[in-house]
């Protein structure tokens, strides 16, 4: 499915122009398609960081809860030392 665009107007330094310029030459690509490529891929960082964010803020307001085997672990290792002849 192709969506529609919308052209925008973006200032760039020289140098910055001719990384790009270098870079799309390179990978014979249109500078358009790097810049694309480079905003999609920022947002998309900045979408994975927010929702890393709210996991840890989830965990921070209901820790995980013990499934009892930490607890299970600890009983069973206390009666194998209590059964030892020491």
């Amino acid at each position: 499915m192709v969506m529609p665009r919308t052209q925008t107007l973006v200032q760039l330094s020289a140098e910055l122009v001719a990384l790009l310029d270098q870079r799309a030459v390179h990978e014979r690509r249109s500078r358009s398609d790097l810049i694309r490529e480079a905003i999609e891929q920022y947002m998309d960082t900045d979408r994975q960081t927010q929702i890393s964010r709210q996991i840890v803020a989830g965990y921070g307001r209901v820790p995980q809860c013990d499934d009892g085997l930490e607890r299970w672990a600890r009983r069973a290792a206390s009666d194998l030392l209590a059964q030892e002849s020491w």
